[in-house]
């Protein structure tokens, strides 16, 4: 692997999903539960502060394997909807919205500039390994939309037990890459992106959002030209 790394968030940076969990949610609840009359706002609310990455300060090594995060993780779920007034089998429908978000073919779609940017890099002689506070899947989520041939690994907190901006999710990852000498964070999160990797002296770059006092890029093609210095990568070809 390359002594030069850049590590890039996944959801926000390289891909999206329109309405995240709560869309999903609801997604799933039109599929099963046909006139349920649950709000995207109600289920919202219920999970608020209910997810791994809002409590980044208390590791969960322990739930390191997918069927053991995903049973604590569905537990919540199937609390949020019946709180939202879902309450028919919520533990169903909590199956059902995993089975769903992890679906590479179903909401998922990478960004425009997610490929061009990654080949770039590539090209540059960088690595680039995916950091994410995401799901234990999120790495057949890659592949499934097509960015796992230009990656050279992938990290999520599910897996690893630590949450982004906690400093052990960064420093797994750069002793599983080998220790590059040479490292830069990219993000859409100025929080668990961009202060999480600066406090451990790593510079990073927000994209696709802007906060004062940061190094920002609207793109992930503009910022692969602010850390390799080569500004013809954001010409058209």
């Amino acid at each position: 692997m390359p002594d030069r790394l850049v590590l890039l968030d996944f959801d926000g940076t390289l891909a999206y999903r329109e309405g995240l969990w709560s869309g999903c949610a609801i997604e799933v609840l039109d599929e099963h539960r046909p006139g349920h009359g649950v709000d995207i706002a109600e289920f919202r609310a219920a999970m608020q502060g209910a997810y791994p990455w809002n409590r980044h300060e208390e590791p969960h090594p322990e739930l390191g394997e997918a069927e053991l995060w995903w049973a604590e993780m569905e537990a919540r779920l199937a609390d949020a909807f019946e709180q939202a007034g879902a309450r028919e089998d919520p533990r169903a429908l909590a199956r059902a919205l995993r089975e769903r978000f992890t679906d590479h073919t179903i909401g998922w779609r990478l960004f425009d500039d997610s490929l061009p940017a990654l080949e770039a890099l590539r090209d540059a002689g960088w690595a680039t390994a995916v950091l994410s506070n995401h799901v234990p899947e999120l790495g057949l989520l890659v592949e499934g939309l097509g960015a796992g041939g230009l990656l050279d690994a992938v990290f999520s907190s599910a897996l690893i037990g630590y949450e982004k901006p906690h400093p052990e999710a960064f420093a797994h990852a750069l002793r599983a890459c080998g220790s590059p000498e040479e490292v830069w964070m990219v993000g859409d999160n100025p929080t668990a992106d961009v202060a999480g990797a600066q406090a451990l002296g790593i510079p990073a770059v927000l994209v696709r959002g802007s906060e004062p006092g940061r190094l920002r890029a609207p793109g992930l093609l503009e910022a692969v030209a602010l850390i390799t210095g080569d500004t013809n990568v954001c010409s058209p070809s």
